[in-house]
């Protein structure tokens, strides 16, 4: 079995790479080549913390992938990443476990692929200013991808400590991205002057006011993962035009604000416009209009992870990376 850890995935495998593999799997599992049973989360309230367990085959080449993923919140304060995850690449012809890869930064860059393909779909063409709204971990990704398919011009940072806003802002300098960016405290400002958003939070709250959003606004919501986290506000629901969503299985169960404006029915899942794969395979219309305010919801789903694994595994063995072990 391969073992690979998380910096030889980050040297070999990037948001182009991650763009592509996820608009195929979308297309494959439109297609019904991928089995996706619903995921296991079991929580841990006393540590605000859950964990992840997500089962997934690509039924045509024969692979499985099994994610196991971590969220303790409370980490950072005791030196330890907030999610910690790894993915298990096994042959579905013999059982052969082929490889083990670290699922930390790939799921941040599967998450941020989907955002990059819904905001394609979704984002008005001419958008220039990417606000975001919590610059936690899963954040960065986020942004990569908005700008792999936008010119933006401005990027605007909210966080509730602007220092770690401030430290974000240096770390997308770090990286090469020399996009003017901007930390702002009021988060009304920062929503009123956006084309884009992207929220990456766990809040049990609303993260901004939906009536500051503009007429022409995307939002890409991928914080909230849990029944009781309730990221985005029923404005922004009932004002969406679109609502378009990653699974839809998983955000029925799992998609807090969503569930929460469906039991005080002020909205239905019947109103949502479709998932991500029919925007890709053009059952569903993207954008119509400039007016349109379009909301992208994604909790996440372990075809997505199958998807980049076998991406890194393929391009692994070709460069002859990580470490063989025999188990």
């Amino acid at each position: 079995m391969l073992v690979i850890n998380e910096q030889e995935i980050i040297r070999t495998y990037g948001m182009k790479e991650a763009i592509q593999d996820i608009t195929d799997v979308l297309k494959a599992k439109e297609a019904e080549k991928i089995a996706n049973p619903h995921r296991t989360v079991i929580e841990f309230p006393q540590h605000e913390a859950s964990a992840l367990y997500m089962p997934s085959a690509d039924l045509v080449d024969e692979v499985i992938a099994v994610k196991v993923v971590t969220i303790f919140p409370n980490n950072p304060s005791n030196g330890k990443p907030t999610t910690q995850g790894v993915v298990l690449l096994s042959d579905a012809q013999n059982g052969e476990h082929l490889a083990m890869l670290n699922a930390s930064y790939l799921t941040r860059l599967r998450t941020g692929a989907l955002s990059g393909i819904a905001t394609d779909y979704l984002a008005k063409k001419d958008a220039k200013v990417v606000t975001v709204i919590g610059t936690g971990a899963m954040a960065f990704e986020q942004v990569l991808a908005v700008l792999a398919v936008r010119n933006i011009e401005r990027i605007l940072l909210v966080n509730r400590t602007a220092a770690k806003a401030q430290k974000f802002g240096e770390k997308l300098k770090d990286f090469g991205i020399e996009i003017p960016y901007e930390v702002l405290e009021d988060v009304s400002s920062a929503v009123r002057q956006a084309d884009i958003i992207c929220c990456a939070t766990r809040s049990n709250e609303p993260v901004f006011n939906g009536e500051d959003l503009q007429p022409g606004t995307h939002i890409n919501g991928v914080g909230s993962y849990l029944p009781h986290m309730l990221e985005v506000d029923l404005v922004t629901i009932t004002r969406a035009s679109k609502i378009v969503v990653d699974d839809f299985a998983g955000v029925k169960d799992e998609a807090g604000e969503l569930m929460h404006a469906e039991k005080i029915g002020k909205w239905s899942f019947e109103d949502v416009h479709g998932e991500i794969g029919k925007l890709v395979i053009g059952e569903i219309k993207a954008r119509e209009n400039v007016e349109e305010i379009t909301f992208f919801k994604s909790v996440g789903a372990a075809y997505f992870d199958l998807a980049v694994a076998k991406g890194v595994y393929v391009k692994a063995k070709e460069q002859g990376i990580g470490t063989e072990i025999d188990v």
